[in-house]
């Protein structure tokens, strides 16, 4: 394994532990405000600010001819954000943040494992394998277990 791959990997897990902390932190900002959904609003508001001011920064904003090759379904990653943004505020309060964490990422290890096997949205093919699936099946069992 090179040290590039090795970096990224680290730099993904240093990612996924801020998840760790976006999720209470928006849940409590919508036990303040009082609605999961006007929460999500203000902080997709503020990471589109913030995203804004990387992008003036960076001074690269794609033509309207770039945009038109680009299949439609690439479009949906903010929608779909949103969605995960909004329930993760609305289970963390319900399911705690390990078991929640687990459930989001069995749904997505099962999503990935058809993605892969179909070599959908642009990804390469890659065969499910035994060991991916016991890898999945290991992941379910230790959301079966984070149950209260």
């Amino acid at each position: 394994m090179s040290i590039f791959v090795i970096s990224v990997t680290a730099m993904v897990i240093l990612v996924g532990a801020a998840l760790a902390f976006q999720a209470p932190v928006n849940a409590a900002l919508a036990r303040g405000i009082g609605d999961p959904v006007v929460a999500a609003v203000m902080q997709f508001g503020i990471g589109f600010l913030v995203l804004c001011v990387i992008a003036s920064m960076r001074g690269g904003l794609p033509t309207v001819s770039q945009l038109k090759t680009i299949p439609w379904w690439a479009f949906t990653g903010g929608a779909l954000g949103a969605v995960w943004v909004l329930a993760a505020i609305w289970s963390v309060p319900r399911l705690g943040l390990v078991t929640m964490f687990g459930a989001m990422i069995l749904g997505q290890l099962i999503a990935a494992l058809l993605i892969d096997a179909g070599g959908m949205l642009g990804m390469e093919a890659r065969s499910i394998s035994a060991h991916r699936i016991a890898a999945v099946g290991l992941v379910m069992f230790g959301v079966l277990l984070s149950y209260k």
